[in-house]
């Protein structure tokens, strides 16, 4: 979250905020604005909708709270909300929030945040305590507005953050059934990492003249060093626990294709001395907020998790992802290994394969635009993975451009099995309009 790798200069100020706000700025830590803060926020403060098309860690949340809290401090307004964040996950929403609070700390600006799993009484009284900003998941969002627990019409920003993720949840139906409760004339942020057709189709209709902002975000972070290990399913385990004891290891997240499975391989981890815990879709609320303080404040350096649990965790100091089992997407990968390399740290991504992993190796490496490193273990071996030679045509997104006047055909392919190209189709009319 800090930023303190950047060289000082005018840094924040150079955005003429409220001096109340850069008081929160610099008890963040924050010295020089990131790349998506630098595109965004004079674009936001002059009331103009945003495509951000970035990965989760760029700097999204202080991108757009800043100048959202700048609005408010700038005009009156009621009691009820005047700005609506929407995240797909209980725990980015969690994140959203209190990076907000850091921000907003000298402000006096309220902050409340509803997501399932917990009881509706402790979110409606902090609903009647007049909150500026709720930032929410959508399931809980419209339990609410059918309750008339909260009321939407003041609001004049609505941000949607994952909304790829929001997509492979199920949820565009819930965000469309929320958008219908909010007033027509309002500021509309919309960030997303990848943008399958249907993300296309929402931001056309939601977006007005948008500003649009692209940090690469196809490819992983630069800083990540890439490798795969050919393994038998049944020696994943010792593979992990070798991986683990190495000397550069600090912290990993563990990925699973199930929630059982993340949930046995903590309790292996444990019981062969590691301290872990698992991150999955059956665990409480309590539960999760536990696991993830835990993990955060390093009393635990093994989380174990599937791809819904943590998808858009923004933790620092991840030293290490690994892959246990293989994503089932090329943009899964993308977003798994996200997870380390953050802030300028170098950071470890491991991928365990199998011999029935050979096809998505494929598109992962045509994705990357290069072959990735392979790596044995001695005693822990299985038949060589083939090296996929990367298209001509797959070349990494940031120079696979099509001229701005020209439309991409649209794929009937459902998007959970997009290849790695789809992910560059843009809208090539925002660029023209930004």
């Amino acid at each position: 979250m800090h930023d303190s790798n950047h060289e000082p200069g005018n840094g924040f100020a150079a955005f003429n905020l409220n001096s109340s706000i850069q008081r929160g700025i610099r008890a963040a830590g924050f010295v020089q604005p990131r790349p998506i803060q630098a595109q965004t926020i004079p674009q936001i403060l002059k009331g103009r909708d945003i495509l951000g098309l970035a990965q989760t860690g760029t700097g999204k949340t202080a991108a757009f709270a800043l100048p959202v809290l700048e609005r408010l401090l700038a005009t009156r307004g009621g009691s009820d909300p005047r700005v609506l964040i929407v995240a797909p996950t209980r725990e980015l929403a969690s994140q959203i929030s209190e990076e907000i609070r850091l921000l907003a700390r000298f402000t006096g600006i309220k902050v409340a945040t509803v997501f399932g799993g917990v009881s509706f009484n402790t979110q409606i009284a902090a609903l009647r305590r007049g909150p500026q900003i709720v930032v929410a998941c959508p399931g809980r969002l419209l339990d609410l507005i059918n309750r008339r627990a909260v009321h939407l019409d003041q609001v004049e920003t609505l941000v949607l953050d994952e909304a790829d993720h929001m997509f492979d949840m199920g949820f565009l139906p819930d965000i469309r059934r929320i958008m219908a409760a909010l007033p027509e004339q309002r500021q509309n942020l919309l960030f997303s990492a990848t943008m399958p057709r249907e993300i296309r189709g929402l931001a056309d209709k939601l977006l007005h003249n948008p500003h649009v902002v692209e940090l690469d975000h196809t490819q992983p972070l630069k800083t990540i060093e890439h490798t795969l290990y050919p393994v038998d399913e049944l020696r994943k385990v010792d593979l992990l626990k070798h991986v683990l004891s190495s000397d550069d290891f600090v912290s990993a997240i563990v990925f699973t294709r199930t929630k059982h499975r993340a949930k046995r391989l903590a309790q292996k981890l444990e019981k062969s001395g590691h301290r872990s815990v698992a991150l999955q879709g059956n665990m409480s609320q309590g539960a999760r907020v536990r696991a993830m303080s835990g993990f955060r404040k390093r009393e635990f350096d093994v989380l174990v998790a599937t791809d819904i649990a943590a998808r858009g965790l923004d933790i620092e100091q991840v030293s290490h992802v690994v892959n246990f089992d293989m994503p089932n997407t090329t943009d899964a990968y993308t977003h798994r290994i996200g997870r380390t390399g953050r802030s300028g740290r170098e950071g470890k991504a491991y991928t365990f394969v199998t011999s029935g992993d050979y096809g998505m190796v494929r598109d992962v490496e045509r994705r990357l635009g290069s072959s990735i490193p392979r790596r044995k273990v001695d005693g822990i071996e299985s038949a060589p993975i083939p090296t996929a030679r990367p298209a001509a045509n797959n070349r990494p997104a940031s120079k696979n451009r099509r001229p701005a006047n020209s439309r991409p055909a649209t794929s009937n392919r459902p998007a959970s099995h997009n290849r790695p190209a789809s992910s560059n189709r843009r809208h090539r009319r925002y660029r023209q309009a930004s």
